[in-house]
């Protein structure tokens, strides 16, 4: 199914939309005021921006760096093409210390790689303890949200699953007794595991270590529990030098949630004594994008989420509306560089309103890239063949003044004496509202009435 199939699944239940659009303009709301309390802000995304794009400059050299310096530190370091070396390379880490049970924290690499069914298909147990993810776990479903990944649903959704799958009192929604019992669930999993995967949010080049970002603090946990700690990052997550987490740090948690930190930044450097730790680098399509001029600054996300909750289309649809791992703007813009005839509906999934654009932190063009892609799948020949004689049809019409008179003209009268030509189930637009009423005249025959000879 598309983009706009599925979206008409999820706005069939409109107060559960309407909620799901509110919530994410409060989110955004929140990610305002926080930006409007730091005189520099600007001043941050500009500097964020030129960063990373050294950082795509440079990546070569920055890469070996990291892994010289990791390496020294006591980092295995591992190379992943695509994602089924990564998942090999994971599963192969686990089966070489005689490890068949692991606990996650959030990655969303590793759902870009489809790790947990990987996992699971080779008899590996894997437990998601953030608790949203765990959620959508329970439930069998991805997360809808790279950030929030359990937005699609209410606390009675989350009550009625941790009834059927922990055992809580059935209808008992509240938000404490609920995290209470999450807790309670995750915290043996924590103690008794051996094997903790955590994502990256940034690696440093300059000294060799990777920062985690969290607000449960669930991947220290398992990190600092396990014997063997594996992370998982594409290679765009590295930085230059230590002293540039400052710039992102502040950036990071205001763009994502409105907060002025994350609760947890969280540096790891070396294995403490008898633990192994593995950073594994993947691929899997980015070198890909970097070659390709209009798309690389997609390269620079440092998936904070602010594109997806100020996106009027993202907060009316749902996440899962993408059928990809990574949603809303950001996501349609990745999503076709893995998989161009797969994903080449998402790019038409917006607007152009460019809103996603004005709040990246770290001034992706998004909006921009949203037409290139078009641009590109019309080309390739991406696009349902309705939609290329249509536009086709289009062109020529708005190329030629004359057609485009003549059949405004026609339009008009039929709307007006036949209105159920447009009026029908085959017109998308009659799906969701009215059609409006017909106008009595263009607006070049309203000027050529009014200009008064000027």
């Amino acid at each position: 199914m598309n983009h706009a199939e599925l979206a008409e699944n999820f706005i069939k239940d409109g107060e559960r939309t309407t909620w799901h659009d509110e919530t994410l303009w409060f989110v955004r709301k929140k990610r305002d005021l926080a930006a409007f309390q730091i005189p520099e802000w600007e001043a941050l995304r500009e500097a964020a921006s030129q960063i990373k794009h050294n950082g795509l400059s440079h990546m070569h050299e920055y890469l070996i760096a990291f892994e010289e310096k990791a390496t020294a530190n006591g980092i295995k370091v591992h190379w992943a093409m695509d994602a089924l070396e990564h998942n090999q390379i994971v599963h192969r880490i686990l089966k070489e210390n005689s490890i068949a049970e692991i606990i996650k924290s959030k990655s969303m690499l590793t759902e870009e790689c489809h790790l947990n069914e990987y996992l699971i298909e080779n008899g590996v147990d894997v437990v998601d303890t953030d608790l949203g993810e765990r959620i959508v776990q329970l439930r069998e479903e991805k997360p809808s949200h790279i950030v929030l990944p359990a937005i699609h649903l209410k606390k009675e959704d989350v009550g009625e699953t941790f009834h059927q799958h922990l055992g809580t009192e059935k209808g008992n929604k509240d938000p404490q007794y609920l995290t209470e019992a999450a807790r309670q669930h995750l915290r043996e999993k924590f103690v008794s595991r051996k094997a903790a995967l955590t994502g990256v949010n940034f690696a440093v080049a300059e000294t060799g270590e990777f920062v985690v970002c969290t607000n449960e603090g669930n991947a220290d946990m398992g990190a600092h529990l396990a014997d063997v700690h594996i992370a998982c990052m594409g290679f765009e997550k590295i930085i230059p030098e230590r002293k540039h987490l400052g710039v992102f740090l502040r950036l990071l948690a205001r763009s994502a949630t409105g907060q002025p930190i994350t609760t947890y930044s969280s540096h790891f450097k070396k294995p403490r004594p008898g633990q192994q730790m593995h950073i594994v680098i993947v691929d899997n399509g980015r070198s890909q994008q970097l070659g390709r001029e209009d798309f690389r600054n997609s390269l620079k996300c440092i998936r904070c989420g602010a594109c997806m909750n100020t996106c009027p289309v993202y907060r009316r649809s749902g996440g899962h509306s993408y059928h990809s791992a990574v949603a809303g703007p950001i996501g349609s813009i990745l999503a076709p560089n893995l998989d161009m005839r797969k994903n080449a509906d998402l790019p038409f999934a917006s607007t152009l309103c460019g809103s996603c654009s004005n709040v990246c932190p770290v001034k992706i063009d998004i909006h921009d890239q949203l037409y290139k892609w078009r641009q590109v799948l019309v080309k390739e020949g991406h696009v349902p063949f309705g939609k290329k004689v249509a536009m086709r049809a289009m062109t020529f019409t708005l190329s030629h003044p004359g057609v485009f008179k003549t059949a405004g003209k026609m339009g008009r009268k039929m709307m007006g004496l036949a209105p159920f030509t447009v009026s029908n189930g085959l017109n998308p637009w009659y799906k969701q509202r009215e059609m409006p009423a017909p106008p009595k005249e263009s607006f070049r025959e309203w000027f050529s009435k009014n200009r008064n000879g000027q």
